[in-house]
């Protein structure tokens, strides 16, 4: 087989595995729904039962809970900001033919004021719920946290 049959072969089976993964990869599934703040809200409340329930909280170590869950999707929205389509913000750094350094510093800026703004208060309530548990609780989460690639708190 001459050598550029050979290349243009090895080529196209290339961009088949490309395009083929980009396409497996776009569809989301259930992600595809979006995080509405409906779907927040949701999430948020499965999210506190599970705990509560896996770690048998009482009544104010759940009400601690749900003041570090609204403390990080409050940070979470802040650090999204005001833009309807980050995804075009990002875009735009790349839409020329010279990367926007100037803008991409903006970005960073806007997102590392956020970050130290809101990251004490997320680490407050954090550190409330954390010092409200029981030791045995305590080592419950140390060991979850323990668990790398399982997810938090598993699925099921």
């Amino acid at each position: 087989m001459k050598t550029w049959i050979k290349r243009s072969l090895i080529g196209l089976t290339a961009a088949t595995v490309v395009f083929g993964g980009l396409t497996a990869c776009g569809s989301r599934g259930d992600h595809a729904r979006g995080w509405s703040d409906e779907r927040i809200t949701e999430v948020r409340g499965k999210a506190i039962e599970k705990i509560s329930s896996k770690l048998d909280l009482n009544a104010d170590q759940k009400a601690k809970l749900a003041v570090l869950a609204d403390e990080m999707i409050a940070s979470r929205k802040a650090f999204k900001g005001g833009s309807a389509d980050p995804r075009a913000d990002m875009k735009s750094l790349v839409a020329g033919d010279k990367f926007d350094r100037a803008k991409a510093q903006t970005l960073l800026d806007q997102k590392t004021q956020v970050v130290q703004g809101n990251g004490p208060k997320v680490l407050a309530a954090f550190g409330d719920f954390y010092d409200s548990l029981t030791p045995a609780q305590q080592q419950q989460v140390r060991e979850k946290m323990d668990r790398r690639g399982h997810g938090w708190w598993g699925r099921g």
